[in-house]
């Protein structure tokens, strides 16, 4: 075996069988962002046998206090394929896919069914609900963290343990994000280390398991906590599910939620333009027949809305996050 994984194939929870697992193993990683420079290197030096890793966007200069695959030189860059190419310095022996695209609903069930565990990096709801949601129906383990101003969480859900929606049953009403709140790059490479860390002893079939396993870390004080949630039931009843564009119809009914200033034109000719607190103060009145297709950049503002609607007797609902 070569000089390269000596260090850990000494481990007895390695040793040349782990080495093999690792080598036969193939995850997916959407996000090539912060969560994800910190994942895709240390999967790749561990000899992980195959990475996919999905990411749309593109370097930019604020990306580079906390995503050290990148440099100067990758300014403008898609980020997938900018990663591919550092990540193929460090270890040629990995097949790397590089695809420079969203995860939606649309394509979640065919990249799922190429790997062994999925890990969610890409800061984004709609994605994690999304990535869940397709995981528990294919029996696949979620690795998902996010990381917001100093606090970060990571967990292991589906599988054989709990969706995301079971710990997770609600959106929360906002959303903040790294440009509005704030992120150190330190914290965001703790928590992806630990993602990373999840994944191998997934595909070394470490026991105890880590699925069911959540932890978090408070960045100001330094504290650390986590909890089972092995046991926790899933969401009772009809749960708000994302929808791709692709699978709006000429029969729905089409709700923009954002304001005309925010998007000028909306992928949808016959989208009625409402704001979610029009929704919510019942300022609106919506037909009970039809599917009612609620829209926004995030999809936080379509939960609020759906949330809404729902508790006015609506039960056909569907949400899409535009991006």
């Amino acid at each position: 075996m070569s000089d390269r994984y000596s260090r850990q194939t000494v481990l007895p929870e390695v040793g040349a069988a782990g080495q093999e697992r690792l080598r036969a193993g193939a995850v997916l990683v959407i996000g090539a962002g912060g969560l994800g420079c910190a994942v895709l290197p240390y999967l790749t030096a561990a000899g992980v046998g195959r990475l996919l890793v999905l990411d749309p966007d593109k370097v930019e200069e604020s990306n580079l206090h906390r995503q050290p695959l990148y440099r100067m030189s990758d300014l403008g860059s898609l980020k997938a394929p900018a990663a591919a190419r550092a990540l193929a310095h460090l270890n040629p022996h990995v097949e790397i896919e590089a695809r420079a695209e969203r995860l939606t609903p649309a394509n979640a069930a065919e990249l799922i069914a190429q790997v062994d565990v999925v890990v969610d990096a890409a800061d984004s709801f709609a994605v994690t609900y999304s990535l869940s949601d397709a995981c528990r129906r294919a029996s696949k383990v979620l690795v998902s963290a996010s990381v917001l101003g100093l606090s970060g969480y990571v967990g292991a859900f589906c599988g054989t343990a709990p969706s995301y929606r079971a710990v997770f049953p609600e959106m929360p009403a906002q959303a903040g994000s790294c440009a509005q709140s704030g992120v150190l790059g330190t914290a965001v490479g703790v928590m992806g280390t630990l993602q990373a860390h999840m994944v191998l002893a997934l595909l070394l079939r470490l026991e105890p398991s880590v699925q069911g396993e959540m932890r978090t870390v408070d960045f100001r004080t330094l504290r650390c906590g986590g909890f089972s949630f092995v046991g926790a039931p899933e969401p009772p009843g009809t749960v708000l599910s994302f929808i791709s564009p692709a699978d709006v119809s000429a029969r729905d009914v089409v709700i923009d939620l954002r304001a005309l200033t925010e998007a000028p034109v909306s992928p949808f000719t016959t989208a009625l333009r409402i704001s979610v607190e029009q929704v919510e103060g019942e300022a609106v009145q919506l037909p009970h027949g039809e599917r009612i297709v609620l829209c926004c950049r995030t999809g936080v503002r379509a939960w609020r809305a759906a949330r809404a609607l729902a508790a006015r007797g609506y039960e056909r609902l569907a949400l899409v996050a535009l991006g």
